[in-house]
């Protein structure tokens, strides 16, 4: 990837949605909004020939839903993975399940603010990845027990990594976990990275999605 701007491709079915982020994006001088799409087949399509850095994708799309869209760019099955924000109206928690399943590296909601998409896209750029926060707490809040085929998934991790994964879940950053156990962002950076390989993970979304499959983070009550 060169060292130029974030090259952006947003997908979205109101001209006027697409008009006001490309108006905060372009506003960046690290951002580049590099293409438009009003359906999610012609996002495919624009995805696969400008070979964007990052795609921003509303879920509810003629053609091609944003879910679908972010399966077949970012999901295990993609030849050429390409980096996924969902950003929508609707927060319902099935939406975001199927979102981070598919492979997305965020979840966004619209009315969250351009500070959080510009951030949105910046953590996506790091690999790293943001969900809104209400979205996170919510998830957090009115999960139940485990679904099946995770329940009796081997656990790989150190009781140091256990309180990382915790601390991921909240939507801590490395800064914020380096203060709650002592230790230096670094470190903290450090061991993200290394859970991340142990759990098969692309980033932090992954982490979060593993301890709520797993109920690691139910365990705080």
């Amino acid at each position: 990837m060169s060292g130029g701007p974030t090259r952006i491709l947003l997908a979205d079915d109101q001209d006027d949605v697409r008009s006001g982020f490309r108006l905060v994006l372009d506003s960046q001088p690290d951002m580049t909004v590099v293409g438009e799409a009003a359906d999610g087949a012609h996002a495919l399509e624009l995805a696969r020939e400008l070979r964007p850095d990052v795609v921003l994708a509303d879920i509810r799309m003629p053609r091609l839903d944003g879910l679908e869209l972010t399966r077949l760019l970012a999901g295990p099955e993609a030849e050429h993975p390409v980096r996924v924000v969902v950003v929508t109206t609707f927060d319902l928690d099935d939406y975001v399940h199927t979102a981070l399943a598919n492979g997305a590296c965020g979840f966004l909601l619209k009315r969250s603010g351009p500070a959080l998409l510009i951030e949105g896209v910046r953590a996506a750029m790091a690999g790293d990845a943001l969900i809104s926060p209400q979205i996170t707490v919510r998830l957090l809040r009115g999960l139940s027990a485990p679904p099946p085929a995770r329940r009796h998934m081997p656990d790989p991790l150190t009781e140091r990594e256990r309180e990382i994964v915790r601390l991921v879940a909240r939507g801590c950053t490395n800064a914020e976990i380096g203060a709650e156990l002592f230790i230096s962002p670094g470190t903290a950076k450090t061991h993200v990275a290394n859970i991340q390989g142990k759990l098969g993970v692309r980033n932090r979304v992954g982490i979060a999605s593993w301890a709520w499959e797993t109920g690691l983070v139910r365990a705080e009550g």
